[in-house]
């Protein structure tokens, strides 16, 4: 049996929560696979149409703090849909912070936000 080598993003956050209900609202997200860490946080699959990524509490004792805490986020996380503008007008309306508005690039249009949680998100889609 062979297995297909995936990448999956896993989000550190201050207060898992809160993300689970700002990624629902702003990004149409499930949460699935939700659970309680014995530290009293919580962890989760977040799931948009068919994409996933994990969220969970920080667990400073492994090494895993958010970008709240330790700064700066050196990642970007890039959203594909099929209607940005509107995407990214909810997640503004949920807390986001703009960097870019959307706009229409020469393969793409596309915005860039920073989450309640220190996360970088590019919300776009290619232009065909």
């Amino acid at each position: 049996m062979t297995i297909a080598t995936t990448i999956t993003p896993f989000l550190t956050v201050k207060d898992a929560k809160s993300a689970f209900e700002f990624y629902a609202e702003s990004f149409g997200a499930t949460i699935t696979e939700q659970e309680e860490m014995p530290n009293g946080g919580m962890i989760g699959k977040v799931i948009i149409d068919s994409a996933f990524f994990w969220v969970g509490d920080e667990e400073p004792q492994f090494g895993n703090n958010s970008p709240k805490s330790d700064g700066e986020s050196g990642v970007r996380i890039i959203l594909t849909v099929d209607d940005p503008d509107t995407i990214f007008s909810k997640a503004i309306r949920a807390g986001a912070k703009q960097i870019c508005p959307v706009t229409t690039e020469e393969y793409w249009r596309i915005g860039k936000l920073s989450d309640p949680f220190g996360h970088i998100w590019e919300i776009g889609r290619p232009l065909r």
